[in-house]
């Protein structure tokens, strides 16, 4: 496998809080997915949701072995939670970005973008794919 992946992610809620799900698709730099999420995660928020995708799809890169990775999320808030320009003040979001960056540092290098919603469908799609379910 290449050692560089490229990863969409996505969270929902159908109700915030409500029944929440994640969807995720890792690429290798072809394009080509060599994995995806799809799974539904219970009663929570968007942005938990959004974090949960994040760590979800981390854990699975590191799996497959990846070195470099390129994170496209369509969260706004977490993308610039994460690259450190918003603070963290939910409670319960704390502790996910805790493991996130815990997780991030365990890559050689970290890429991390917001992407406009049109351009993460396909993570999306993943998502509710599993709240259907």
């Amino acid at each position: 496998m290449n050692t560089k992946l490229i990863i969409n992610t996505d969270g929902l809620s159908k109700g915030n809080p409500g029944p929440g799900a994640i969807g995720a698709t890792l690429k290798n730099i072809h394009g080509k997915n060599v994995a995806v999420i799809s799974q539904a995660i219970g009663i929570t928020t968007n942005n938990v949701a959004e974090y949960k995708a994040l760590i979800a799809a981390l854990e699975k890169a590191r799996i497959l072995g990846a070195k470099e990775i390129e994170i496209r999320s369509d969260s706004e808030l977490m993308v610039r939670q994460i690259s450190g320009r918003y603070k963290i003040k939910s409670v319960s979001l704390a502790p996910l970005y805790l493991q996130v960056n815990k997780l991030l540092g365990k890559f050689a290098a970290v890429k991390i973008m917001h992407v406009p919603r049109e351009l993460n469908a396909e993570a999306d799609k993943f998502a509710n794919a599993a709240i259907k379910k």
